[in-house]
């Protein structure tokens, strides 16, 4: 059996090892042994194959996977639900006042409420969400919210950093 193909097997067998538990070693160790078996592929000798296998496993481990965990540590922010629709951006549909309006939110519409209760917020207004409570937006008008105004306050998700 040629040695190229024995690498090939180990790639496989370390391959479906790191499915099983997960700590990005083995997979490096894989991908390791397929350059192995390329050099083995391209007729250099057995003891230049375990050189590259050695190689690409510390060059892995010292480069990679300290990569890969760092972003498995950073997480995701995964909103859901109404906490998501915190910080996006709506249109007042009727007047919003701090006890009643209506605002269309991400497509839908919604009850709202200012979250000024002196101001009267007219049909037409973009506002942002500062909170959900039960089933209604708190809002406040864009143009009027602390820390600056308009879009140029937002991330490419609608949402804005203010809130």
């Amino acid at each position: 059996m040629p040695a190229w193909l024995i690498w090939f097997l180990i790639a496989a067998g370390l391959g479906v090892a790191e499915l099983l538990t997960l700590t990005f070693v083995l997979g490096l160790m894989a991908t390791a042994a397929l350059v192995a078996a390329l050099l083995g592929v391209i007729g250099l000798p057995v003891a230049v194959q375990i050189i590259g296998f050695a190689a690409a496993t510390i060059a892995g481990l010292v480069f990679v996977r300290p990569l890969i965990n760092r972003q498995l540590a950073k997480g995701v922010d995964t909103r859901s639900g109404a906490d998501a629709l915190v910080g996006r951006s709506a249109v007042v549909l009727q007047p919003v006042d701090g006890e009643q309006g209506r605002v269309k939110l991400s497509g839908e519409e919604w009850s709202a409420r200012c979250i000024d209760e002196d101001l009267v917020i007219p049909a037409g207004t973009r506002v942002d969400v500062v909170e959900i409570d039960g089933a209604t937006a708190v809002v406040y008008p864009r143009e009027t919210l602390p820390g600056g105004s308009g879009p140029e306050g937002t991330d490419g998700n609608n949402r804005s950093g203010r809130y």
